[in-house]
């Protein structure tokens, strides 16, 4: 992910960023089964990727995107409508996946939509936030967070 900024020095964004690094790497896991064949193995990633995004999309829409929306407000509409494309796809993992011959394909052109939606976070919003959140806006960010928590699963083998 990028560093040329200095914005993963506030601890917030660095938590976002290392989310995003943590869902990137399931990602790969995630085509390694398709190129296998083992739905069932890509059902088990998705699972652990809608973990790690369920804390960050609302550490993101309760707190960082509404400090941004005054200023991007379609960028951060257009953003929030990923999310919710995003999810609906990786929900399908809990089991709906195993009656759809199609949901392979979907997952996999979800998470390329997943991956550029996290480059639009990294190379806009994170800098974009970076230069124009006061205190009070970082302190609200950080509360969502606080009140969110983390979850990083463990990586699956």
């Amino acid at each position: 992910m990028c560093e040329y900024c200095g914005c993963q020095a506030l601890e917030t964004i660095d938590k976002l960023t290392q989310e995003h690094e943590r869902v990137v790497t399931l990602i790969s896991h995630v085509r390694d089964a398709h190129r296998g064949g083992e739905v069932a193995r890509m059902a088990e990633v998705a699972r652990e990727i809608a973990a790690v995004l369920g804390p960050h999309t609302r550490v993101e829409e309760d707190g960082l995107f509404p400090a941004l929306a005054g200023d991007f407000p379609g960028q951060m509409a257009a953003l929030e409508d990923e999310h919710r494309r995003i999810e609906t796809v990786l929900a399908e993992a809990a089991g709906p996946f195993l009656a759809d011959p199609t949901w392979a394909e979907r997952l996999m052109e979800t998470l390329d939509l997943l991956r550029d939606h996290i480059l639009k976070e990294q190379d806009g919003v994170f800098p974009a936030a970076l230069a124009s959140l006061t205190t009070e806006q970082w302190e609200a960010i950080e509360a969502v967070r606080a009140r969110v928590g983390t979850r990083m699963p463990e990586p699956s083998p």
